[in-house]
């Protein structure tokens, strides 16, 4: 199978996951309103599905594998996912500039002033944004 192929069904299959557990575990249900929460979620999920189909059945151009992107895309998954965890445990106040911190340096950034607003100011604002002025819950 080639890498084109490969990839409209990864798209595929992550468009079937988001309609059939993850937009239904993850959206309320309203008695009030036009439209569902998850209208505009579905669509887009359905259009992945198709779209990665299609793309499956009819690739277009020549693509190759660079396994060093792919090392390095495994490498940022793995620091997300350790950093959700940790969320879970310390929270986001705690954990999220770090990892922005690891991730900038990870990227090259050395830049103090790029590297103080990426690892605190950004942080900081989700924060208050979220926390404060949305009243939602951060991990």
């Amino acid at each position: 199978m080639s890498a084109n192929r490969l990839s409209g069904v990864f798209v595929a299959c992550a468009g079937l996951l988001l309609l059939f557990l993850i937009i239904p575990a993850n959206t309320e249900t309203v008695d009030y309103g036009r439209m569902r929460p998850q209208t505009i979620p579905d669509l887009c999920a359905i259009l992945l599905v198709a779209f990665g189909v299609l793309h499956a059945i009819r690739p277009r151009g020549e693509v190759a594998i660079e396994w060093r992107e792919v090392w390095r895309f495994a490498l940022f998954a793995t620091i997300a996912a350790v950093s959700l965890f940790l969320m879970g445990r310390f929270g986001f106040p705690v954990i999220a500039p770090v990892t922005a911190l690891v991730v900038m340096l990870l990227i090259g950034e050395r830049r103090p002033v790029w590297l103080a607003t990426g690892a605190l100011i950004i942080p900081a604002v989700v924060w208050l944004v979220v926390v404060q002025l949305l009243e939602r819950t951060l991990p």
